[in-house]
């Protein structure tokens, strides 16, 4: 905060539900479920996959990682939503604010490319199941997600060097919590060069892994067409589904954001979908990893059934 217009901002003032005082409540409410839901879901499946041997594989390691990002995706902003829901002009510091819009920025990043580590560790599994544990190393396994840490760390670094420094004294943030689109949308200088690189690393973040999973469960799928008993296709495609599921739900919602035309002013819509890809996203995916799967429920049995029993 160099220079005197700047200055004049210590604040943002949010507006998201300003205009709906009589959906306050319900929206605390599912809101506050969804909350507990995704932090509870998420917790078991970062305490169970560390507490039971038995799922100490490439693909689990995956998933405790993936769980450990929705758990802190989901408590950088919610809370302070739902804390905003009694309030009709809630306020956010100019600092505070810039922390929670950048740790969003770097773990939806990280999560992004971890997907796509998935899928490989998934087509390493199917189509090359005899070499699978020295393709999928430990070594390996840590690697990629070094590379998701770093690459997401850098992009970030960027996203915060290019930051608008000036906003003329404009304060008033049109969402529930501080949003990178919004937050720029406020800059009264030229932000051309900021624009370019957001459709850059929107590109390169969001886009290239999502063509990457496409073109890795498109061999997938031909592996599994290839498989001549039922019951091996049945095995080989549930290893896949959950994976799939919540990989359609996370960039379903994260294309529709950032590759649409941008605009200067921010729908209710759009506040909806940063919301479903925000906490809707992170309570889905745990429940989707156990509900359908047979290792995480033995797990759970395993760890907490013995404390029940003793």
């Amino acid at each position: 905060m160099g220079t005197p217009n700047e200055t004049m901002v210590t604040e943002f003032i949010l507006i998201g539900l300003s205009g709906h005082p009589q959906a306050q409540a319900v929206f605390f409410s599912c809101f506050l479920v969804v909350y507990l839901i995704s932090t509870l879901g998420n917790g078991l499946m970062v305490v169970l996959i560390i507490a039971d041997t038995h799922l100490h594989s490439p693909m689990y390691f995956f998933l405790c990682t993936l769980s450990t990002i929705d758990l802190i995706i989901s408590n950088s902003g919610p809370p302070g939503a739902l804390v905003n829901c009694f309030f009709y002009m809630p306020t956010i510091s100019f600092y505070r604010c810039l922390v929670q819009i950048y740790v969003g920025v770097l773990f939806v990043t990280m999560e992004c490319t971890l997907l796509a580590a998935m899928a490989y560790d998934r087509f390493a599994a199917i189509c090359r199941p005899l070499r699978y544990t020295q393709i999928m190393s430990w070594r390996v396994c840590s690697g990629l997600v070094s590379f998701c840490v770093v690459h997401a760390s850098v992009n970030t670094l960027i996203n915060i060097l290019l930051r608008p420094t000036n906003f003329c004294g404009r304060n008033v943030l049109n969402h529930f919590v501080c949003e990178l689109q919004s937050f720029f949308n406020l800059a009264c200088l030229n932000t051309r060069v900021t624009e370019l690189y957001m459709q850059l690393a929107t590109f390169v973040n969001v886009a290239v892994p999502f063509v990457f999973i496409i073109v890795t469960y498109g061999r997938i799928g031909l592996a599994i067409l290839r498989i001549r008993s039922t019951q091996g296709r049945k095995k080989a495609f549930s290893t896949c589904s959950s994976h799939l599921t919540v990989v359609t739900i996370f960039y379903g919602t994260l294309l529709f954001m950032y590759l649409k035309p941008q605009q200067k002013s921010i729908s209710d819509q759009d506040k909806v979908i940063s919301l479903m890809y925000g906490i809707l996203t992170p309570m889905v995916n745990p429940l989707i990893y156990s509900l359908r799967n047979r290792d995480v429920k033995g797990a759970f049995w395993r760890v907490f059934g013995r404390k029940m029993s003793s």
